[in-house]
């Protein structure tokens, strides 16, 4: 899958570069859709061979496939869509000495909010958390950053993943997006009547659309005692990983999924996620059958040499 960021310092390496142009003009920019429940919506982001995103393509440079089936694009839009983000924060035990990049990183995040988004804050460890409401100001978006982090606390991924849909405001036209930020792999402790699994979130953002964004924060190091077994190198490697579902869950949804390091930029990384919301196309199409099921989606970009990242199906309604 192609990855929706690069490495930090690519990524500023790259930030003041013009997006890639495509032989076409773009065509005259729509205004921002808000269609019929019965019209499916997909946002696609398109790179090149580089990494660098690609804003000025045109309709007829775009292919769209239910089920196999090629389907004609009844809605397109490349003007930048206003989003409702919640992202939700780790601060579970193995995450104790990263509190101040946590801090810096989100707020690098807040700063980088286009005009008309909004987001809430949350944290996910002993309880989960989110900030009361929506907001675009940024002093009461850092108001709600974790001021501490408690040891043993454990990680209820994907409980907080389901929390954080539960929280967007389902009256807004905007689009919904969660960036989520964990170090470990989800260890729920089964204390709650609600219990939620990857399938869980992954079927619930499908019929909800919501896009996910994930990153995967490597932050512990480890050694390898004397006498340690191969297979004990191997848990002890994979137990450094995050959760190896972020990636599919980012995947299935459209959203992007990227691992980073202590060494690498993570306020650069969010800073990017947020240039790349705004630089999606919106493809909307009719479904062909309202059969109530799940439909497998296909979005291909014609041009040679760039590659195209959407959500791979929704559920048609009935």
């Amino acid at each position: 899958m192609a990855r929706f960021l690069t490495l930090a310092m690519v990524a500023l390496a790259t930030a003041a570069l013009p997006a890639t142009d495509a032989s076409n003009q773009a065509e005259p920019q729509q205004p921002g859709f808000r269609g019929a429940a019965d019209t499916v919506r997909v946002f696609v982001t398109v790179t090149d061979r580089d990494g660098r995103l690609v804003t000025t393509l045109t309709k007829d440079q775009f292919e769209v496939r239910d089920e196999g089936k090629p389907q004609p694009i009844a809605v397109f839009d490349n003007s930048p869509e206003p989003i409702q983000l919640i992202v939700m924060l780790d601060v579970s035990g193995s995450m104790a000495g990263n509190l101040t990049l946590l801090r810096e990183s989100s707020q690098e995040l807040f700063h980088n909010l286009a005009g008309g988004d909004v987001a809430r804050l949350g944290t996910f460890g002993q309880e989960i958390a989110i900030s009361p409401e929506f907001t675009r100001d940024v002093r009461a978006l850092e108001e709600a950053l974790p001021e501490q982090i408690p040891p043993n606390a454990p990680t209820p991924l994907w409980r907080a993943m389901d929390s954080a849909m539960s929280a967007f405001d389902a009256k807004s036209d905007r689009r919904k997006v969660v960036l989520v930020l964990s170090d470990g792999k989800d260890e729920d402790m089964g204390f709650h009547k609600h219990i939620a699994t990857q399938v869980d979130v992954i079927d619930r953002a499908r019929a909800e659309d919501v896009m996910i964004y994930a990153v995967g924060l490597r932050s512990r190091s480890q050694t390898m005692p004397r006498g340690m077994g191969p297979g004990g190198l191997q848990a002890m490697m994979t137990a450094n990983l995050p959760d190896p579902g972020l990636a599919r869950t980012a995947e299935e949804t459209g959203g992007g999924y990227a691992e980073v390091t202590l060494r690498d930029d993570l306020g650069a990384a969010f800073a990017e996620i947020a240039r790349e919301l705004h630089s999606q196309y919106l493809l909307g199409y009719t479904p062909p059958r309202r059969d109530g099921k799940m439909h497998k989606i296909d979005v291909r970009v014609t041009t040679h040499g760039l590659s195209a990242r959407a959500r791979r199906s929704y559920v048609a309604p009935k």
